[in-house]
């Protein structure tokens, strides 16, 4: 198997994780014999300083000629005062965009041997924390229509859309029912219908819907009430499905409980097998260049990236052991150390992971 992956190192920390996960990568391609061709783009704050925009045309048709992509991370306070159409983060939108990337998994796994580093209690650690949110990813409040105006006596007023069409809610609505039926057959559909039209259209869908999979049992809850569950009583979720604002808040809070945001990675999948895989952590510039990043999520990224868009379910499963046994060596980053522990860097890190992929 030969797969061209489009690799966007991005902003921030982003080179210094990409470049493990890339090792990674070529690791298993050299023990596997499938082969991964890379074609590095710029996008984010290193586009805008290059090109003068954050995703040009030509980089933008690499993305969608390539069978998937992978990301390390954009953006930074070096470009937060740049016209909202030139801000880093409009590559992600644009991207997610053109490839039709709708749905975005974000798991929320505690590893066990992180469960000291969870900012929650011993006693709700102890049940578990193992679900994902399946966040749509090209509607709602970012993709909607928003102005900002001066009304008569001069004062400005900004307003943001949050529109969601039957289709939109149906599609990822059938992501989360047949994810949740390859796990623990439960979704808990978020919304806030009992104040916004958007979500009661969002609630009739997903109740819809869910009458296709009897198999699957079905909730709905609202957002705020899901705020205080996850750090309540978090073992209760499999699957959370909801539209893309709250995923985003959300999917942040859930990576939290587990111990640390640089254990987690993503992916985002369109109607084929392309997509886009990431962690879900930002650039971090503060400590860019100083080898202290967790490349862990990147590289588990790229695990999802082999099950999800190709098929390589052994290979992805050999990359999870490698980052457990990781883990249960000893060795942290530094967002994840704790007492007893062994101190790494990122490349360190590398280092052992690629070790146990011969274990």
């Amino acid at each position: 198997m030969n797969k061209k992956i489009t690799v966007i190192k991005g902003d921030g920390i982003g080179p210094e994780i990409i470049t493990q996960a890339m090792r990674v990568l070529d690791k298993i391609a050299d023990k596997s014999g499938h082969s991964f061709t890379y074609q590095e783009i710029l996008a984010g704050g290193c586009s805008i300083d290059e090109y003068g925009v954050p995703l040009t045309k030509e980089n933008e048709e690499k993305c969608l000629a390539c069978d998937s992509v992978l990301l390390g991370a954009v953006g930074g306070p070096k470009w937060d005062k740049l016209d909202a159409s030139l801000r880093p983060e409009k590559a992600l939108l644009g991207i997610r965009k053109v490839m039709g990337l709708y749905s975005n998994l974000r798991p929320a796994k505690l590893f066990s041997e992180l469960a000291d580093a969870s900012p929650l209690k011993p006693s709700i650690v102890a049940q578990g924390i193992d679900f994902i949110v399946v966040r749509e990813l090209i509607g709602g409040i970012y993709f909607g229509e928003r102005k900002t105006e001066t009304l008569e006596n001069g004062e400005k007023r900004a307003s943001d859309v949050m529109a969601y069409s039957e289709h939109e809610i149906e599609r990822i609505a059938h992501v989360a029912f047949t994810t949740a039926q390859k796990r623990r057959k439960k979704v808990t559909s978020i919304d806030k219908a009992n104040v916004l039209d958007s979500s009661r259209l969002w609630r009739a869908t997903m109740e819809r819907i869910a009458k296709e999979y009897p198999d699957v049992t079905f909730e709905n809850m609202l957002v705020d009430n899901t705020a205080m569950q996850i750090v309540k009583n978090p073992s209760q979720f499999d699957v959370v499905v909801t539209e893309n604002m709250f995923g985003d808040i959300l999917s942040d809070e859930a990576s939290m409980v587990t111990g640390s945001i640089g254990m987690i990675p993503s992916s985002s999948l369109g109607e084929g097998t392309r997509g886009m895989y990431e962690p879900i952590h930002g650039s971090a510039p503060d400590i860019a260049g100083t080898d202290k990043a967790n490349p862990i999520g990147t590289i588990l990224s790229a695990a999802m990236m082999l099950k999800y868009s190709f098929g390589l379910d052994k290979e992805s499963e050999c990359i999870e052991k490698a980052v457990d046994l990781a883990l249960k060596q000893g060795y942290r980053t530094g967002d994840m150390m704790s007492d007893g522990k062994t101190l790494v860097g990122c490349i360190k890190m590398g280092d052992i992971i690629l070790e146990n992929l011969d274990k």
